[in-house]
Order: C-alpha cells, then structure tokens, then sequence
C-alpha cells in the first residue's frame, strides 16, 4: 500500500510537470515553427512554405542583429567566466576578510530583475544626468555619449551583463570550490607547487564540469537577452545594440509579422540547440 502512494505521488509529480511543459514550452514551440510557414499577422495565416526562411537569409537586418547577438555572447561569456571564477576564488579564501559583506553585494545583482537592473545602469550612465559623468565632470575630464555611441552603449551593456551574470555563476563556482579536497592542495605544496601551478593543475580541472554548465547558461542567457537590452539600450543607438531577440520583437509585435518573427526564432533555436550538443560532445569526450 505504501509503495504504491508513493508511486501516486510520483506519478502526479511527473504528471504535473510533464503538463507544465507541454503547455509552457512544447505547445508554444510546436506553435511557433507552425506560424514560421505562414505568413501569420496575429489575425489570420496563410501557408507559405519556406518564403519566411529564404526571405530571413537575404535580410541584411537579420545577419546585423545575429552578428551582434555572437559578438555580445562570445566576449560576454568569457568575461562572466573569469569575472566569476576570480571572485569565487576570492570569497572562499581563507585570506579573505569580510566574506559575508562581500558575499551579500556581490549576489544582489540576482535577487533585482533585469529591467531593474537596466534601470539602475541608464541612471549611473546616462549622459545629462548619469552618476558617471557627473563624477567626470566633478574631475575635471570631458563627459561621455554613453548612449550616443554605438561602441560605448555595447561597453555599458556588457559591464551590465558581467554584473549580473557573476552573480548566480558565483555561487556554482564556489560550491563546487569548497568541495575540492584539502588533501590535493597539501600534497602539492609538499612537492613544492606554487599558487599558479595548483590553479592551474588541481582547480582547473576540478572545476570542469561546474565550467560546462557555467558556460552553457551563460551563452543560453546571452543569447536570448532581451530585458537588460530593452531597458538599457532600447537596441540604439539607430540598431548598434539590437540583438536577435530584440529584432524578432521588432518584428513580431511592433511590424505585426509573427510569421516572419517566429523563423527567425527557429534560426535562434537551432543555433542553442547545435551549441549545447557541441558543448555535450566535448564535455562527454573529455569524460572519457
């Protein structure tokens, strides 16, 4: 009678799950790949075969905001590594004073959404009123066009993301950090290993499969920004900040073209989908 409660319970659980998937994720996907064959406004659909996709890869705007999208993931997701990883290393330490403080200021950044969190970084850079250039100006030195410049607003955003993105890999870092045997560090030193060498030979490796998942969310999460840029940037100036998602908002809500909109996520998918079974191909290889 109790193994089968139990195996009830089980069920529901999975049963619960399994629904919430369908419903939030399976059901809009299926959905979404239906309406990238249409030419789908938000009242009717028409089928129209592939013209979504052939007209998607001679779209200039398209490459643009896909371009950006990798430039912003592939520097984003080394900085959020070793932004991370440093402060992580700095945390555990046993030099280290003030851990709780540190610890507090340094995980705020998760517990405030990103809109917020773009809010605070327009405030502190903006270019009549920002926090930054007044500190400029107070200095004697010459404002910055934060927001005017193409290259300076992708500088904000991407100090924005590290600031954010370090918080949670923070934690994943130094949980796997403190699980490292004290054995492998006194064996090492006994052999006359310097602090470099032990980074390099014990903790490195320790830490890769936590490295994996680090860097697996961290290009799922740079991928699809769309909040921080929206708040931050709005994608300007003109388009110098429009990433992929930004784009496919563009055009699904704004142009009212869902169908147009709903390829070009496909295209997004199949890049995460391909990346994540590279990233698990080597992580498998490596295992063995």
């Amino acid at each position: 009678m109790i193994k089968n409660q139990k195996a009830l319970w089980a069920l529901a659980f999975i049963g619960t799950n399994l629904i919430l998937f369908i419903i939030f994720f399976l059901g809009p996907a299926l959905l979404g790949l239906y309406y990238s064959f249409t030419d789908y406004s938000g009242i009717s659909a028409s089928f129209i075969g592939l013209n979504n996709y052939i007209q998607l890869f001679q779209d200039g705007s398209f490459y643009g905001a896909l371009f950006r999208t990798i430039v912003y993931a592939g520097i984003g997701v080394p900085l959020i590594y070793c932004v991370s990883l440093g402060v992580s290393l700095l945390l555990t330490s046993y030099k280290t004073r003030g851990k709780g403080l540190a610890k507090i200021a340094f995980f705020f950044p998760w517990l405030i959404s990103p809109i917020i969190a773009g809010v605070i970084w327009r405030w502190l850079f903006g270019e009549s009123f920002g926090f930054v250039n007044f500190i400029l100006e107070n200095l004697g030195l010459s404002t910055v066009s934060w927001f005017s410049n193409g290259i300076m607003a992708f500088a904000v955003l991407f100090f924005a993301s590290v600031w954010i993105g370090t918080a949670f890999n923070m934690l994943l870092f130094m949980s796997a950090l403190v699980n490292i045997p004290g054995t492998y560090y006194d064996a090492a030193k006994i052999d006359g290993a310097n602090t470099i060498q032990k980074f390099w030979h014990i903790t490195l490796p320790a830490l890769r499969p936590t490295s994996f998942m680090v860097i697996l969310l961290s290009v799922f999460n740079l991928m699809k920004e769309f909040p921080l840029v929206q708040s931050l940037t709005n994608g300007g100036p003109g388009s110098d900040t429009t990433l992929l998602v930004q784009y496919i908002y563009e055009t699904g809500f704004n142009k009212l073209d869902i169908g147009y909109a709903s390829a070009a996520s496909m295209i997004l998918f199949v890049l995460l989908l391909v990346f994540s079974l590279l990233q698990l191909r080597s992580e498998k290889r490596w295992q063995n």
